[in-house]
């Protein structure tokens, strides 16, 4: 890819991932339960969903999934049903990620804050329909297809991934704040309105 076409790709995918969305709002919403360390293992799972659907995208797999739109309905119900799940729970103070004064809290598993990321990113319609539309113009079929596609999939995985810290460290100082001033049931109503936010974001989407 040539440093024109290199720059292009950067400055696009960097103020489109820096835009808020899905992941970016549950990005900030664990950063204020979880802490910006716990939350990376979401930003994870969500990096292995964008980079599946950047190649998945490439390759023809949306067609597959244009053509049996029923299947996807069920998984963006599912993720959208889970977290709507764990919004409620955050609202009442409740369940693994709300923050909890004596420190019981702030438990939610690995593998299950890893599914969160990843359910977030390949449950999102808008974010299959950027793809298809933005990255062909940055694919030179005269060239190798492969040797295009990790490029394009590290670099946008990187930008994605810068922006996740940003929204993460916001919500941690958000959340630090808000203890600080003894509003831990504020925090959790606020973390827990994002969350039941995203989940109708990932169901009407």
């Amino acid at each position: 890819m040539e440093t024109t076409a290199l720059i292009a790709l950067i400055t696009t995918f960097f103020f489109v991932s820096i835009t808020p969305g899905m992941c970016m709002t549950l990005a900030l919403t664990l950063g204020m339960t979880v802490g910006l360390r716990r939350t990376m293992w979401m930003m994870l799972g969500e990096l292995i969903g964008v980079g599946s659907v950047i190649v998945l995208s490439m390759v023809g797999i949306a067609a597959l999934v244009l053509q049996y739109p029923q299947l996807f309905v069920m998984l963006k119900i599912g993720g959208g049903a889970y977290l709507l799940y764990l919004g409620v729970q955050l609202w009442r103070s409740r369940g693994k990620l709300a923050i909890d004064l004596s420190g019981a809290g702030n438990r939610s598993s690995r593998w299950q804050l890893i599914s969160q990321g990843f359910v977030t990113a390949i449950a999102n319609p808008k974010g299959w329909a950027f793809f298809i539309a933005l990255l062909p113009p940055f694919i030179d079929l005269n060239k190798p297809l492969l040797p295009q596609l990790s490029l394009l999939v590290m670099v946008i995985l990187s930008v994605e991934f810068l922006s996740l810290i940003g929204y993460a460290l916001g919500g941690k100082s958000l959340g630090k704040l808000l203890q600080h001033n003894a509003n831990v049931r504020i925090l959790n109503r606020v973390a827990g309105t994002l969350m039941v936010g995203v989940a109708v974001w990932l169901v009407i989407g």
